[in-house]
């Protein structure tokens, strides 16, 4: 079903937007793996549990952040190209999880102010999720 102009100049924004996000955030993690991992580690020192396992934490994000920038930069051009919001979608949903993930991260770790920094992040994805299940 084809929309209207600015459903799909919303979804090719939304998805871009996605994609700039998470890539850059994942490749920073990729690019500088022990500064990153030093940070974690001392961030998640502070939250029971998860604490333990701060190398196991920062892959699982670096990879849920990769995929999702990944796959919304392949859903913006398909979006652009063909009007599919499929992958753009599925972009979305796992940018979701990942956001999910940071969120329970900081919020273990007592870190509420950093916690309710991501929440225009997870409105934004919110909104993404919506605006490119409109093409499904």
């Amino acid at each position: 079903m084809r929309h209207s102009v600015g459903v799909w100049v919303a979804q090719v924004l939304a998805s871009g937007f996605l994609a700039i996000l998470f890539l850059q955030s994942g490749l920073d993690k990729v690019l500088d793996w022990k500064g990153n991992r030093e940070y974690v580690g001392g961030f998640l020192a502070k939250a029971p549990v998860l604490g333990r396992f701060p190398r196991l934490m920062l892959f699982k994000i670096t990879a849920l952040e990769v995929l999702a920038g990944v796959l919304s930069a392949a859903g913006c051009l398909l979006v652009v190209a063909a009007r599919q919001s499929a992958v753009a979608f599925l972009g979305a949903c796992v940018a979701g999880v990942a956001l999910l993930g940071l969120f329970l991260g900081q919020r273990l770790a007592k870190d509420y102010a950093a916690a309710a920094g991501l929440v225009p992040y997870v409105i934004a994805t919110v909104g993404a999720v919506l605006l490119q299940s409109l093409g499904l």
